[in-house]
């Protein structure tokens, strides 16, 4: 009876610890808070339920599968329609009796089902175990927001991973404010094609709110387009359409890792909360593969060199020598219907009837593409003033690095 009652005791035990090494080695925990950008405060990431979840796989690391039960059970009262949430439960029940060899021990379950629940589990706790680069660095494509733009977000699709940064514009520089689950592409990311089922790499703006009555159940809590394919993936080629950030169906908590036919795809819950920070026409939404991180200083130096580039530019059209005006054009150069002997030809024209032009720059943001190509893409209101003409705008170019220099190698209305 009572080596019964002690095999039992071992028996359990080892349940335990099988379990506990079968989902924790794969996400090891990191520290999560870190100290603040510089502002001397503690950032804590609003992950949607990340932090109760990290919190069930803590207990069952530590072979506390009662409490892991109960939180489990907390947090499907919650979210009733997570099931990841359920796979854990039924996993933790099943701990108590018997050893488990892996994460999802559901017999009867199809394999494809079970591979993309851990795929989500894996995702969800590594991107929120590990997130001190989001607040202690900063991501390579923020190079500048406008005083207008509140908000910017940036999307890892490797990491299945949105990142929401706040303008702090007392400093200037982007500040940590989220983090979110995300599903993306069933073939990953680098969307080249209508039907690719790819999500698109690059620099994006939200371009209008579409209503739960509008779209439908499927796209859950809403939809918020974004202009792919934009200026430069047309240029190269790229066609498509339809690539929305959304929420999920009703009877759907959240969808594995790569699951979508392009679009960024967030828990009803998440989207609900990334939507009270989206400007239509202003947030920029970055598609990356992977994020690419700076030191502060390294982000100012990149920022401050090109800043001084579009100063330069500004500067040689003012002087109305167009030939110092068109070295910052690339050799490459493309408007919506010029080369650039066609461009340089109508620009030389225009500036013989000039005696003085003034060129005034404001609300000026810089987006690091997230492409191969060392790419930035930068907008500005423009006011143009001369001796016969008055015109203000809303302008957008494409600066390259060609040859060692900044060069402008696409330029139109924004």
């Amino acid at each position: 009876m009572a080596h019964s009652a002690r095999t039992r005791r071992l028996t359990l035990r080892a349940a335990q610890a099988t379990f506990a090494v079968a989902l924790v080695l794969l996400c090891p925990a990191n520290p999560s808070v870190v100290a603040g950008q510089g502002s001397g405060a503690t950032v804590f990431s609003d992950s949607g339920l990340e932090p109760q979840l990290s919190r069930i796989f803590d207990e069952i690391e530590k072979n506390r599968l009662d409490n892991a039960l109960s939180l489990t059970e907390g947090l499907l009262k919650q979210y009733p329609t997570f099931r990841l949430a359920h796979l854990i439960k039924g996993d933790i029940l099943l701990a108590r009796s018997m050893p488990l060899s892996t994460f999802g021990n559901v017999s009867n379950a199809p394999p494809d089902k079970l591979a993309d629940l851990r795929d989500e589990a894996i995702a969800r706790l590594k991107a929120y175990r590990n997130r001190s680069a989001a607040m202690e660095y900063v991501p390579r494509y923020l190079m500048q927001m406008p005083p207008d733009q509140k908000y910017a977000v940036v999307v890892d699709t490797q990491k299945a991973r949105l990142y929401l940064y706040q303008n702090d514009t007392a400093s200037g520089r982007p500040r940590f404010v989220a983090d979110y689950y995300i599903s993306h592409g069933k073939l990953g990311a680098d969307k080249t094609r209508e039907g690719d089922k790819r999500t698109p790499t690059g620099v994006y703006h939200v371009t209008s709110s579409l209503s739960p009555k509008k779209v439908g159940d499927f796209y859950g809590s809403g939809a918020f387009p974004i202009n792919y394919p934009n200026e430069w993936d047309k240029r190269q080629g790229r066609n498509g359409h339809g690539i929305w950030l959304h929420g999920t169906p009703s009877d759907t908590y959240s969808r594995p890792p790569k699951a979508s036919d392009g679009c960024v795809v967030l828990s009803n819950a998440d989207l609900e909360a990334l939507a009270k920070n989206l400007q239509i026409g202003l947030t920029p939404v970055i598609i990356s593969n992977s994020i690419e991180w700076l030191s502060f200083d390294d982000w100012q130096n990149e920022r401050r060199t090109l800043n001084k580039a579009i100063e330069t530019w500004r500067s040689d059209w003012e002087s109305k020598d167009i030939d110092r005006y068109l070295r910052h054009y690339s050799k490459n150069f493309r408007s919506s219907d010029q080369d650039l002997e066609q461009y340089a030809k109508q620009k030389r024209q225009v500036n013989a009837s000039k005696d003085w032009i003034k060129i005034k720059l404001s609300n000026l943001s810089m987006f690091r593409d997230p492409g191969k190509d060392e790419l930035v893409v930068v907008t500005f209101e423009q006011d143009y003033q001369s001796n016969n003409l008055n015109n203000q705008m809303k302008k957008r170019q494409y600066w390259i690095r060609e040859d060692g220099a900044w060069k402008i190698i696409f330029e139109g209305a924004a």
